[in-house]
């Protein structure tokens, strides 16, 4: 029996619009930060990390194998390039942020996060010459007080509260190196988004493997649980391949500098999370700070990045 051609149109018209799958994206990482901080200890971040992008590999294979074996001349002739974004997006990143998550709070990552959008604009313009309009850096800070008002939950002396560990250090790192990711998938090689995307993903967790393996000789292995293969099961699905097809797609729509300020909705839909799951009451607070993060979001993506 033949596809359904609504299908497929429905799925071009998906893949097309940059605003839908940045929003999914965000959604998809929002839970993944939240997941991560709670098995802290039960499942070991090294091995996290690798099994992942194993797990997501296999998962896109079947689908990614022909544009694979077409697109490889130019893979090859891009090594360089594809080792820098498959050891900055998906190695190095994803295991600094969840060993991060070992020693610091959910609410510090989601803080240090909320600065990733200054750290893609901050690649783009070194290496790229490009820079933020002032539409898309008022929509940074716009978006950013939104996220401070929501963490924060509208009260500026929560600040002094907060304390910094080498945790925060480490997430932080992670957070540098994913804009550096952002910043370079601009020059990505014209291949198949999912020849991208599964070569990176297998070659991440290549270069995760032997650190895997030296973290369950060293005694720290993963529980065989209902918890560990619900976790491997949401950041597999999830978090790996429909964020990051998703994330890809966006920023070959409309740049890193104008996806950027979607990373920002990551506090937003966590805090959503957290009143719908964990029965959390709504606050103006949370109002205040969601309409300021939709704003700087919608004045800062729908304006284009100038060169300087």
């Amino acid at each position: 029996m033949s596809a359904d051609p609504k299908h497929f149109s429905s799925l071009r018209w998906i893949i097309n619009q940059p605003y839908l799958l940045l929003s999914l994206t965000s959604l998809f990482w929002a839970g993944n930060i939240v997941l991560a901080r709670f098995v802290a200890g039960h499942v070991p971040p090294l091995t996290l990390s690798s099994v992942r992008w194993m797990g997501a590999f296999i998962l896109l294979w079947p689908f990614a194998k022909e544009h694979l074996r077409r697109d490889w001349p130019l893979l090859r002739a891009n090594l360089p390039l594809m080792l820098l974004l498959s050891a900055t997006g998906f190695a190095f990143n994803n295991a600094i942020s969840y060993m991060a998550l070992q020693y610091t709070e959910a609410l510090n990552a989601l803080l240090i996060q909320s600065s990733a959008p200054l750290f893609v604009a901050l690649w783009a313009l070194l290496l790229f010459g490009v820079r933020l309009t002032w539409a898309q850096l008022g929509g940074i800070v716009i978006s950013l007080a939104g996220v401070l008002t929501i963490i924060l939950r509208g009260d500026l002396s929560a600040l002094a509260a907060i304390h910094f560990n080498k945790g925060d250090l480490m997430f932080a790192s992670a957070v540098l190196a994913f804009g550096l990711y952002s910043a370079v998938m601009t020059k990505r090689p014209a291949t198949h988004p999912l020849s991208l995307i599964t070569f990176t993903m297998g070659c991440g967790s290549i270069m995760l493997a032997p650190f895997a393996w030296w973290e369950m000789l060293s005694g720290f292995a993963p529980k065989a649980d209902l918890l560990t293969a619900a976790t491997l099961a949401y950041v597999v699905i999830f978090h790996s391949t429909l964020a990051y097809l998703c994330f890809n797609r966006g920023i070959v729509l409309i740049g890193p500098n104008r996806a950027a300020p979607f990373l920002h909705l990551v506090p937003v839909f966590g805090s959503v999370m957290a009143i719908v799951l964990l029965g959390e009451e709504p606050r103006l607070f949370h109002v205040v700070g969601y309409a300021l993060v939709l704003a700087g979001v919608v004045i800062s993506s729908r304006q284009g990045s100038a060169k300087g």
